[in-house]
């Protein structure tokens, strides 16, 4: 799959912060909560993996790049796997074929079929040479951005995030009820559906996107052309695309202490 088309992929429903779930109506109400600022506030793998996927889609590489790299600091997979084929293109950075296998590994690190396959075909058109160097620099990527390390810095967000819900402290997150703008107007949500611990609890969150992506490799939809109309922003785009612009100044103070590190393992 070229970049492009893991893009596609990975923006399809928001891929798969909006998953498509067991009950088709829940698909609808999950989207309004996972597309509004104060859940992308308080998700920075989605929030940054959005963020990515937006400059990727105007050509802004670079931008794109820095912002795949942020969200793989808190083990978003696709992230990461969108950061191994930009290397392999070289888009946005040199092309880097050992770089790119290393990143392509560490997203598969949960056993994502779609991100194996990848990993394997880059694997087949390495030499001997770049295949070391892969190995070498991927214990280095491993060693900053591996699940190991990546989801306690995410546990700690979303503990925060969580935290800061009017009763939540005192458990009474279910009479709670938060507005959500959306293209047809407010979305009322109940906090108990907001709060759902899919969305906020580690390992459930981490199950939710693993059973997501594991699902994806079971379709035979070619979404090759999903990304031919160009970057314009439809009315439900628009709206997630002003929920992104808040959650990113919602929290303009956020570091990348470990950024300096990681880009020095790579080179």
């Amino acid at each position: 799959m070229r970049p492009m088309l893991l893009a596609c992929a990975l923006f399809l429903a928001l891929a798969p912060a909006a998953p498509a779930l067991a009950q088709p109506s829940d698909r609808g109400l999950d989207k309004d909560i996972i597309a509004s600022q104060g859940f992308l506030a308080g998700h920075p793998d989605m929030r940054f993996r959005l963020a990515g996927l937006r400059a990727y889609r105007k050509g802004n590489y670079t931008e794109a790049m820095n912002l795949f790299r942020r969200a793989a600091r808190f083990g978003d997979k696709p992230s990461q796997g969108m950061l191994a084929e930009m290397y392999w293109a070289g888009q946005g950075v040199e092309a880097d074929p050992a770089l790119a296998y290393a990143w392509m590994d560490l997203a598969g690190e949960r056993r994502y079929p779609m991100m194996l396959a990848k990993r394997e075909s880059y694997w087949e058109k390495l030499d001997e040479a770049t295949r070391a160097r892969a190995l070498e620099v991927g214990a280095g990527i491993y060693a900053e951005y591996g699940d190991d390390v990546a989801r306690p810095r995410l546990e700690r967000e979303l503990r925060r995030a969580r935290s800061q819900a009017t009763g939540s402290r005192l458990g009474f997150v279910g009479s709670i009820k938060i507005y959500l703008p959306t293209p047809n107007g407010d979305v009322i949500v109940d906090g108990a559906s907001y709060y759902d611990k899919k969305f906020w609890d580690i390992e459930k969150y981490t199950e939710w996107h693993d059973a997501e992506w594991v699902r994806e490799a079971e379709g035979t939809v070619d979404v090759g052309e999903l990304m031919s109309a160009g970057t314009a922003l439809s009315e439900d785009d628009a709206a997630l695309d002003a929920a992104l612009d808040e959650a990113l100044y919602e929290v303009p103070g956020e570091t990348d202490e470990t950024d300096e590190a990681g880009q020095s393992g790579e080179d």
